[in-house]
């Protein structure tokens, strides 16, 4: 049985590879052909929110997809852009609908939003990756939670990003061997406890937070919520090399070794 560290690492070196293989499959291939073929015929905030193919994909690309019924929130969202401190999009405490909002800024760029080349290409690879999670959880839930956080932590400002994304606080509560039940703490009581005991802006430091993400894929396993990862196909398991070469380990031996012996406590 392949360990979610080992699987993780796989992906993570060959991630292009797995894009690839993501991008092609038939399901996403459709997908992302009509948002390329339409988005650009966008022109008002109503039109994208009321097409549902666009909207979902958009979303979707965000990991905003549970949030798809609420047209009415991200209507404002959208409606009220970035700019102002007081605008939705920086008062939800929610990273996603942030970024969300910023590319798909209405509010300043007007009925030129849509017709970027820049939007587009930054929403399907977005929506690539998303589904690449998607597909290893249907494996690993931990690889799943692993491969987000890697890409959206690094983006965390502050604690309370990591509080309004419960992808983010469940690897973050599984690493630091906090009970999920704490969530229905206050949150100040939350901001706080989590606050002794992390330091969000390591997370920008690739070198943290593949330690930290590493942590996580060991308690995940030691919990049994990634044991039950099946076996990934053979052509695309590489082996974590912990000699120097051209191609850095993305975990140095001595690493893979800490988390064979490693025990919860401080990080």
């Amino acid at each position: 049985m392949v360990s979610t560290l080992s699987t993780y690492t796989s992906i993570v070196s060959n991630l292009s590879k797995w894009q690839t293989m993501t991008a092609t499959d038939p399901t996403v291939q459709t997908a992302t052909n009509y948002f390329k073929a339409n988005i650009g015929k966008v022109t008002t905030i109503d039109q994208f929110v009321n097409n549902y193919q666009l909207f979902n994909y958009a979303m979707t690309a965000f990991g905003l997809s549970d949030m798809t019924y609420a047209k009415g929130l991200i209507t404002k969202v959208l409606q009220q852009g970035v700019t102002s401190t007081s605008a939705l999009a920086n008062t939800l405490n929610n990273p996603a609908i942030k970024a969300f909002a910023t590319t798909f800024d209405f509010a300043t760029t007007g009925t030129s939003t849509t017709s970027s080349s820049t939007l587009q290409t930054t929403v399907v690879n977005k929506y690539i990756e998303q589904s690449l999670e998607t597909s290893q959880g249907k494996s690993n839930s931990a690889v799943q939670l692993a491969l987000y956080f890697q890409q959206n932590a690094p983006n965390v400002k502050d604690m309370y990003g990591i509080l309004g994304d419960k992808n983010l606080l469940t690897v973050v509560q599984t690493a630091l061997g906090i009970s999920s039940s704490t969530s229905a703490q206050d949150i100040t009581t939350q901001y706080a406890n989590l606050t002794a005991k992390l330091n969000v802006a390591d997370f920008q430091d690739p070198k943290k937070l593949g330690t930290f993400i590493a942590r996580f894929c060991a308690m995940a396993d030691s919990s049994g919520s990634g044991a039950q990862a099946a076996s990934l196909p053979s052509s695309m398991i590489s082996p974590i090399s912990t000699s120097p070469t051209s191609d850095q380990p993305l975990f140095s031996n001595d690493l893979l070794m800490s988390i064979q012996s490693f025990k919860p406590g401080g990080y």
